[in-house]
């Protein structure tokens, strides 16, 4: 059986980082952190062009909640950072740095 370790999030935004938008993921879910983000880069070359800014990051995900209702949340940082987040509705469980 597979072990989801790690979620690949791909944000597509406008130019003044205000209108964002989720954007799937050609390998959306990893079985290692280090996987997804040796395919980071990659995933984020092969987007350019197809927004006016791509933001990506990899999330990590405690398999041990892989039968919990965990829910990503993201939200774009002062600077145009993209922060992530693996959350249970009210307890923050996993984040990326």
């Amino acid at each position: 059986m597979e072990h989801i370790a790690a979620v690949l999030l791909l944000v597509a935004c406008s130019d003044d980082l205000k209108d964002c938008r989720e954007v799937p993921s050609p390998t959306p879910i990893y079985e290692s952190i280090e996987d997804c983000d040796g395919d980071l880069p990659f995933t984020m070359s092969d987007l350019s062009g197809k927004a006016p800014r791509i933001l990506g990051t990899c999330v990590y995900v405690d398999p041990a909640l892989e039968e919990e209702d965990a829910e990503l949340v993201w939200d774009i940082q002062p600077g145009g950072t993209l922060y992530a987040r693996v959350e249970i509705p009210n307890y923050a469980v996993a984040a990326n740095q």
